[in-house]
């Protein structure tokens, strides 16, 4: 019989223990502590409050907590509690073959070793239905050779995962909008470029065949949502208009980008068209219309993987679209132009795309962090106060070769150790400062060999903070020590500055709008900059923009098959779009 949050809020202590009693192991105590931030007002308050408990206690409590679990048994004849005997069944680890069997029985004894505690995993999964024995025991197989304050903060935030899955059955309830949006990112999945499908990798670049049948599939999704408008546009973004029911009031934009990195992640982008699109089809099934009419974009290129141009997608719609970049030819020498009219675009066709600013109260997106933020707060949403700007450059430092064994250390014009000495400047210059990061993602020695002093030495700087100030500050500091460090060891440079964005602060009215969304849900509002570039920062050069973030799971890795997030999560970014349409008039 499911009990509901009335009779939580209603209850003593020991009845609210009572009540909870089996959703973390063993453990009644996080349960008494959480008390004393009742009443709550959602099941997301009442998750959050036993996290914060969690999170909040002693190491010795937490390491205790994580023992009171049972190791993943497989056939092995434990003692389980009646909730961990069935999240054990739900992923089949009791009908484990004897190689897997023997591999899990290997795998926690060497977890014991090194840790001394045992390796937790909410093997009922993201979704909820349960991880397969192969995906339980390659993240196990991951995990085991982890740095132990890591691999501790990783456990007990499965643990919260496990008595998430728990609190649902006892309340009786389920994410359904949440795992509309998980289920879209797995078969939207489906579609990947030759090369990656055979090994099981998600890679999706501009109008390739894929990128084509990604196309297909939301146009198929948009209309089965409700949409009064569907298309494809000349660039190849997909459009949905759900309209409103004044003709002449400004419609919202919303959406993100559908193309991915290679061998990338199922949600980076995609979840900023799937949360509006649910949004759109619970209106439909309603059947209500709000004041304003809400556009959806799924914009066909924001990586930059296949031609040497980004944001293509949400650079059309502000009138950016380079007539230049028709020309570029792929690594297969396949010009622009040539695939947009093989993909039945029109490249003539672009200009027209340009969206006039004044018919739109603003663009909003939503999308995953991309970083370890918000996943160590354990906190599922972020409101975004500004895209980074950031400015990008190649550059080469020029010595002298020479041999390795017959050079004194003093006469020495080692090109590598300048640009090394560099790269240690730019991780303490931007660690200086809040909110500055600052990277040498390439360093290569041409020709590099193991007796020789290296001559020459190429290397990359990305630069990036919140603000143009702050992002000048650094680059100029940066450059200013190049050239220091040069002098002093006799080198020579060249720099060559390949990018520069501006920073997109969120404007001040619509970054409220996500924080009243977020407060509506009962959680705490957790401010943030996005270090990572967006379609929104696009569509910030026309109009306001602002965009709410979604907690990733391993540690919040993307650009990476490991991207992942849970269908709660996904539930709580959904009703927060709900809430933000819902008070579009009255905000």
């Amino acid at each position: 019989m499911s009990i509901s949050l009335q009779q939580l809020n209603e209850a003593s202590v020991e009845g609210f223990v009572a009540l909870l009693d089996g959703v973390y192991e063993h453990s009644p105590w996080i349960a008494e502590r959480a008390f004393a931030a009742a009443p709550f007002a959602s099941l997301a308050q009442l998750k959050h409050a036993l996290v914060r408990v969690v999170r909040d206690a002693p190491r010795d409590e937490q390491l205790a907590l994580v023992r009171a679990h049972p190791e993943l048994a497989g056939k092995a004849r434990v003692a389980l509690t009646s909730e961990s005997a069935s999240e054990q069944s739900v992923s089949g680890l009791m009908q484990c073959s004897e190689l897997e069997y023997a591999r899990l029985q290997a795998l926690n004894a060497a977890y014991r070793e090194r840790f001394g505690w045992p390796f937790i995993l909410a093997v009922r999964g993201p979704r909820g239905s349960g991880l397969t024995r192969a995906q339980v025991i390659e993240t196990f197989a991951r995990r085991v050779d982890g740095h132990p304050d890591v691999e501790l903060a990783e456990c007990l935030r499965q643990i919260d995962r496990i008595a998430e899955l728990r609190l649902d059955d006892k309340f009786g309830s389920e994410p359904t909008l949440g795992n509309q949006v998980w289920d879209c990112a797995e078969l939207l999945a489906q579609h990947t470029d030759p090369g990656y499908a055979e090994q099981g990798q998600l890679t999706v670049t501009y109008l390739t065949d894929a990128h084509a049948a990604c196309r297909r599939q939301l146009v198929c999704w948009m209309q089965d949502c409700g949409f009064d408008e569907v298309s494809v546009d000349a660039v190849g973004n997909v459009v949905g208009l759900y309209r409103g029911h004044d003709a002449a009031a400004p419609r919202l934009l919303t959406g993100s980008h559908f193309d991915t990195v290679r061998n990338g992640g199922r949600y980076d982008g995609r979840l900023g068209i799937f949360v509006p699109m649910v949004c759109v089809r619970e209106l439909h099934r309603a059947g209500r219309r709000l004041k304003h009419g809400i556009e959806v974009v799924g914009f066909a290129e924001e990586e930059g993987q296949r031609y040497k141009a980004t944001f293509l997608g949400s650079g059309a719609l502000i009138g950016q679209f380079d007539a230049r970049w028709l020309d570029q030819r792929d690594a297969d020498g396949i010009p622009m132009r040539d695939a947009m009219r093989a993909a039945g675009l029109d490249p003539a066709a672009i200009p027209a795309l340009r969206r006039d600013p004044a018919q739109y109260l603003g663009f909003v997106e939503v999308h995953i962090e991309q970083g370890p933020v918000l996943d160590e707060l354990d906190l599922p949403l972020g409101v975004v106060t500004s895209i980074n700007g950031s400015v990008r450059y190649l550059g080469e430092v020029i010595g002298l070769a020479s041999h390795a064994g017959t050079t004194p250390m003093d006469r020495r014009r080692d090109a590598a150790t300048a640009v090394a000495e560099l790269a240690l400047y730019v991780e303490a210059r931007a660690a200086a400062q809040p909110n500055l990061v600052g990277t040498v993602g390439m360093l290569n020695v041409p020709n590099g060999s193991i007796n020789v002093v290296p001559g020459r030495c190429r290397f990359s700087l990305d630069l990036r903070a919140t603000t143009d100030e702050a992002r000048d500050a650094l680059a100029r500091d940066v450059v200013a020590e190049l050239q220091q460090i040069c002098r002093r060891r006799g080198v020579q440079h060249t720099l060559e500055e390949t990018l520069r964005a501006s920073a997109a602060p969120s404007a001040p009215d619509w970054q409220r709008r996500w924080e009243r969304a977020v407060e509506a849900s009962g959680l705490p509002v957790h401010r943030m900059p996005s270090g990572a570039g967006h379609d929104a920062m696009k569509l910030h050069e026309v109009m306001p923009q602002a965009m709410l973030f979604l907690r990733g799971g391993n540690a919040g890795i993307s650009h990476n098959p490991l991207e992942t997030i849970t269908n709660h999560d996904a539930q709580l970014c959904v009703e927060a779009f709900q809430h933000l349409l819902d008070h579009l008039e009255t905000t």
